[in-house]
Parts: structure tokens; C-alpha cells; sequence
């Protein structure tokens, strides 16, 4: 790799040595040639002064020689200027490859700093340094994601590793006991599937979209929340207001689905007694637009950022529901949103809850 880098800049550097001393050599050659031009002309025919013909024959002669080595003495300062200004100007360039590599191979805290040039270069480094911030802050993020879900994969299976080895040392046990280990069993599977239906959404929305069809978001918001029973009449729990208005956009139905349903959930998951869910879709400001609003505990502003990350959490409560979650939900949906171009926008109501606003093109 460091040969080919090498041979690459010496390759370069030829290159702009050839560029500078190309059109240097040029001039030089047409300077002198029209002075040997003006050297060889004779006088004027019937005039009786200049030198006799054969006079300036020869001497325009004798400058063909001298006019050679003026040339090649010409052609080897070019290159040798070229030479040194192609070097002085490709470093700057060998400085940042050479700081670049290491960056990769080492450590991605480095940074190029600046270069002090107002200039192409200048410009460069500092845009290799966003680049390696963002690379940085993507594998601090996936080495976060992969411990997390690590974490999250292995609580259920240790858990049923230890009720099988309870139950089977229990060689008296009664079959009702059994049944029961048995259904514990399968409630920690369910548990693993939910995490891996989640994990694979999540990782669905972020490969983006490959298909885009008409569809419209009041339709897609109302089947979800047909499966969830979610009529827009109060429930003995939650207030429900539901207003749904023609919102036609494009995009990935399943994908779009799969996002409506986790801000659903979300919803719901976090409210309170007595609490309500908001849901709306229509076209804002020309655009389509879906918004999904709860009570529910009070959310930090400085906390809004890390609650769409993977397997965050706001705390441990979790209000009327059995199941704990992964934290997974709004990191689903600031992937699918990306993935179709959307707008996401999450503010803390005032009193508690999160008002959520997804605003597609």
C-alpha cells in the first residue's frame, strides 16, 4: 500500500513538473526562434547597405548551435524548477494523506488540524476532519449498539438456561410446576422475538428506501390503529383525540407502518392514568405531515437527543404495561424518517409527555 501511495505521488509530481515546464520551454522556443527568424532576414532586393546574402547565410548558420544548447539548457532549468515547485506544492497534499492514513489506522480522536492555508487545502483538511468526527461518533455508536445488544439478547437466554436447570434438578417436580416453567419458557422466547422483530426493523430502515409507491398516511395511521383498538372514544384510561386528514405523500408502506405503529406504541406505553393520545395527519405548509402526542412523565430537553438512540431508555417507569421494551422504538423511527427524507421533530409537552412530529416531502 505505502509503495503504491509512493509511486502514485512520484507519479504526481512528473506530472506537474511536465505542466510547469511544458509551457516555459514553449515560450522560450518561440522567443528564440523569432530571433533567429530576424537574424536570418536579408536586405531589402536593389538596396546596397546589410551584409551580402551569403554574409547572413551563414551567419543565421552559426546561431542554429547555439540556439540548440540555449534550448536544452532552457528545457533542464523548467524541469528542475518544476520539479521543485511540484514538491513544495504536493506537500500540504503528502501531510494530509500521510496524518489521514494513520488517523484509520490507529485512532479516530486524531485530527488534522488546521493547516494555516487559505486555500483548496485548507479546505480539504477540514472537511476530512468533519469526516472523521462523524466516523467516530458512527463507531462509538455501533460499539454501544452491539454491547447493548449483546446485553439484551443474553438477559432472556440466561434466564431460561437457569429455570430449565432448576426444573430438571427438581426430579419430584409435580406437572403443574413443570407447565409453568414451560410457560416461562416460552414467554422469554417471545421476548427474543420481539428484541430480533425489532433489531431487524431497525436495521431495515436503515438500508433506506428501494420501492416508493403512492400511499397515504391518514390510511396507514388508521390500520394501526385499528389493530391496537384505538377508536378515538375515550378509553377508561386515556383520553384519545383522532384526527385524521388526507396526507398523500410516497414511500415504503411497510416501512411507513412500522413507524406509525412504534410512535403508537410509544404513546401508549409511556402515559399515565387519566392521560391521552393525540393523533393527527394532514398537509402542513404544503407538505404531508403526522403528529403523535402523549402525556406521560416529564421528558428533559437534554435527554431528547439520547432517547433516539438504540436501547435508550428515560428512566426505569413504565405505566400500564408489562412489558419493560428495548428502547428501541424512537431509534426505529429517526431511521425509517431518514430513510424517506422526513423531517423528525420531538419536543417535551409542557406538563409531561413528548409531542413527536414526522413532516415527509
Amino acid at each position: 500500500m505505502t509503495a503504491r501511495l509512493g509511486t502514485a505521488r512520484s507519479r504526481l509530481r512528473r506530472q506537474l513538473t511536465l505542466l510547469y515546464a511544458g509551457p516555459f520551454l514553449l515560450s522560450g522556443a518561440v522567443l528564440l526562434g523569432v530571433q533567429m527568424l530576424g537574424a536570418r532576414q536579408s536586405a531589402p532586393v536593389g538596396s546596397q547597405d546589410g551584409p551580402p546574402p551569403d554574409v547572413t547565410i551563414e551567419a543565421g548558420r552559426g546561431l542554429v548551435p547555439l540556439t540548440v544548447i540555449l534550448l536544452a539548457v532552457m528545457l533542464l532549468v523548467a524541469l528542475i524548477l518544476g520539479w521543485v515547485i511540484a514538491g513544495r506544492f504536493l506537500r500540504p497534499l503528502r501531510l494530509i494523506i500521510d496524518t489521514s492514513r494513520d488517523i484509520s489506522a490507529s485512532n479516530l480522536h486524531r485530527r488534522l488540524g488546521p493547516t494555516g492555508r487559505r486555500d483548496e487545502f485548507g479546505e480539504l483538511s477540514e472537511t476530512l476532519d468533519d469526516l472523521f468526527g462523524r466516523l467516530e461518533a458512527s463507531f462509538a455508536a455501533q460499539r454501544r449498539f452491539v454491547a447493548n445488544a449483546s446485553h439484551e439478547l443474553r438477559t432472556p437466554l440466561t434466564a431460561q438456561r437457569a429455570l430449565l436447570q432448576v426444573t430438571l434438578a427438581n426430579r419430584t417436580a409435580p406437572p403443574e410446576e413443570l407447565r409453568a416453567a414451560a410457560q416461562e419458557v416460552l414467554k422469554l422466547g417471545d421476548a427474543q422475538a420481539r428484541l430480533i422483530d425489532s433489531l431487524l426493523s431497525l436495521a431495515t430502515g436503515e438500508q433506506g428506501v428501494e420501492y416508493a409507491e403512492p400511499l397515504d398516511l391518514a390510511d396507514i395511521v388508521q390500520d394501526v390503529l385499528d389493530m391496537r383498538h384505538i377508536d378515538g372514544r375515550d378509553d377508561d384510561w386515556l383520553y384519545v383525540d383522532i384526527t385524521l386528514d388526507p396526507a398523500p405523500t410516497t414511500g415504503d408502506a411497510d416501512l411507513i407502518d412500522s413507524l406509525v405503529a412504534n410512535l403508537v406504541d410509544n404513546a401508549v406505553k409511556h402515559n399515565v392514568d387519566g392521560g391521552s393520545l393525540i393523533v393527527s395527519t394532514g398537509i402542513v405548509d404544503g407538505r404531508p405531515t403526522l403528529t403523535v402526542e402523549n402525556t406521560g412523565p416529564e421528558v428533559p430537553v437534554e435527554d431528547l437527543e439520547r432517547l433516539f438512540q438504540p436501547f435508550q431508555r428515560l428512566g426505569t417507569q413504565r405505566v400500564r404495561t408489562s412489558a419493560e421494551g428495548y428502547g428501541l422504538g424512537l431509534a426505529i423511527v429517526r431511521a425509517i424518517a431518514g430513510a424517506h427524507g422526513a423531517e423528525l421533530d420531538a419536543a417535551p409537552r409542557e406538563g409531561g409527555g413528548l409531542r413527536v412530529t414526522v413532516t415527509f416531502r
